[in-house]
């Protein structure tokens, strides 16, 4: 499992809301923690009173989210009030299966902004992370112009002799960024490698029974 900033367990968690006491100026909800189960999403609504009738016998049957709790950067500014929790369970459980510099690596690019603004965008970036690069502690042009001259193997300055105390580090790491169209992020410089951004997830009916949290509500309207 990944490890998360702040010492969060889980990549984020949402405040589930009754929509209906809401309008009925009562702020009734419950976090979840994600990714979680179909059992425990249950009784979360249970406790919220989804499925359970207001004074006129109308069921309470509509839901929407308040808040987010995020221990990935960058993902707050992405997620909405009327997510689908099935989607939000397995972008949950995919974050839960990266590893440590893939996740560092996410965040990078979301930082960038080269993730669109959905959760199926999130969920295809991480299909799609092997078309990027991060060269951590490349935080600036000087630091970039350094690392391909002195660190990537590409040149060998011992030929260079006492010329290479004149070369021009920053003026080099900045034409290289122009070239390359990278960008410098809090995780460093990220480049992306010019292959297309290819969607292997098209939306909810392409997630796993083994992800979905909401089947239970089919099974009772059933």
């Amino acid at each position: 499992m990944a490890k998360y900033k702040y010492g969060g367990d889980y990549p984020f968690a949402a405040f589930i809301t009754n929509l209906g006491k809401y309008n009925e100026g009562m702020l009734v909800g419950e976090w979840m923690k994600f990714p979680t189960t179909a059992e425990e999403l249950k009784e979360v609504f249970k406790r919220i009173g989804i499925g359970q009738k207001d004074d006129f016998g109308q069921l309470y049957e509509e839901w929407f989210i308040t808040d987010y709790d995020c221990y990935v950067d960058g993902l707050y500014s992405k997620l909405g009030e009327y997510e689908n929790l099935n989607e939000l369970n397995y972008l949950a459980a995919r974050l839960d299966e990266l590893s440590d510099g893939d996740l560092e690596l996410f965040e990078a690019v979301v930082e960038v902004g080269d993730c669109g603004n959905s959760v199926k965008d999130l969920i295809n970036l991480m299909d799609n992370l092997d078309s990027y690069m991060v060269f951590s502690g490349v935080d600036n042009d000087y630091d970039l112009g350094y690392y391909y001259i002195e660190e990537s193997g590409c040149y060998d300055t011992d030929k260079l002799g006492t010329l290479a105390r004149y070369i021009d580090y920053e003026s080099y790491g900045r034409d290289a960024r122009y070239e390359e169209g990278g960008c410098f992020t809090s995780a460093g410089y990220v480049l992306h490698d010019g292959s297309s951004f290819t969607e292997y997830y098209d939306g909810p009916e392409d997630i796993l029974d083994e992800y979905r949290v909401m089947d239970f509500e089919e099974e009772e309207d059933e």
